[in-house]
């Protein structure tokens, strides 16, 4: 095993990387998660799943396809998605959004809790940027908020859920702001930030797969985050997936998409309220008005 584990092929690699094991990857990744993998992304797709044939001891990239379809193992299942999903992020990334979820939650009225779905949380920053603008808005680290937070990426949630990183993550950010809502380490964590617990609080993390047949969100949400993850999704599961947002929205919920991402053929569905800000659309929201007003 050794020495076919050691060997370069003609290209280097450690591993035999042919075109059938990149269009059998680009099938099992958009059959499991709707990711549409293009022809560009397969030195990431070697460069990230050679670490679990090496993990698994696998002599190749078919031995290892072969047993993860084969076994059922959810386990590597989790596994092979993780390692290829992307999960870049940040504190209060496209900063525009953010304002406008502060005015949203202003207006809010009624008894029942402002919800929010963060549906790509990645490691926690986006979920904690929601958080700290809406105790800002509601002026209170208690707000009456609602925050649910999901990936497809188990380890991210992990980090997310612990909610400590690098100073590093927090040096752009206003020291007002890191003062307030972050801890500082000291000893073994010294380099380190942790959120404040108040904001951890606010948060219910779990794992969840877009293409999965149930989500376990509650209706009626006031907003969807679902930034920089369509770009990864072709237009067919982008609009499968949008078309089931639409229930979860009250009649005048708000969905956040990424600055690279447009929602033009969900037109019956959504429309463009402001810089990558969408509202229902006209009959969607009129469906939605009634439907909240008789399950209240």
């Amino acid at each position: 095993m050794t020495e076919q584990t050691n060997f370069r092929d003609k290209d280097g690699r450690e591993f035999k990387f042919t075109a059938q094991d990149f269009s059998r990857v680009q099938k099992l990744i958009y059959d499991h998660a709707g990711i549409a993998l293009s022809e560009s992304k397969q030195e990431m797709v070697y460069s990230r799943l050679s670490r679990r044939l090496r993990a698994t001891g696998r002599r190749s990239f078919t031995e290892y396809l072969d047993w993860v379809v084969e076994s059922g193992d959810e386990t590597e299942w989790e596994q092979f998605a993780n390692a290829l999903t992307t999960n870049l992020t940040s504190f209060f990334r496209e900063p525009h959004h953010f304002p406008i979820l502060a005015e949203h939650a202003r207006k809010h009225r009624g008894p029942e809790l402002f919800s929010v779905w963060c549906s790509a949380s990645s490691t926690g920053e986006e979920p904690y940027s929601i958080a700290m603008t809406l105790v800002d808005a509601c002026g209170s680290f208690k707000p009456p908020v609602n925050i649910i937070a999901t990936d497809i990426d188990t380890k991210v949630l992990a980090t997310a859920q612990a909610g400590i990183y690098p100073e590093s993550r927090v040096e752009k950010l206003d020291p007002d702001v890191v003062k307030r809502f972050f801890l500082r380490g000291t000893g073994s964590r010294e380099g380190y930030v942790r959120v404040r617990p108040e904001l951890r609080n606010m948060i219910t993390f779990r794992q969840l797969n877009l293409l999965d047949g149930d989500w376990p969100v509650r209706a009626p949400l006031d907003a969807i985050f679902c930034r920089n993850v369509m770009i990864y999704f072709d237009k067919a599961t982008q609009l499968a997936i949008l078309k089931k947002f639409v229930p979860l929205l009250r009649h005048d919920g708000l969905l956040f998409a990424g600055h690279s991402e447009s929602f033009y053929h969900a037109a019956d569905y959504f429309k463009l309220l402001g810089k990558t800000v969408y509202e229902l659309a006209p009959r969607q929201r009129d469906t939605q008005g009634m439907t909240h007003k008789v399950g209240k």
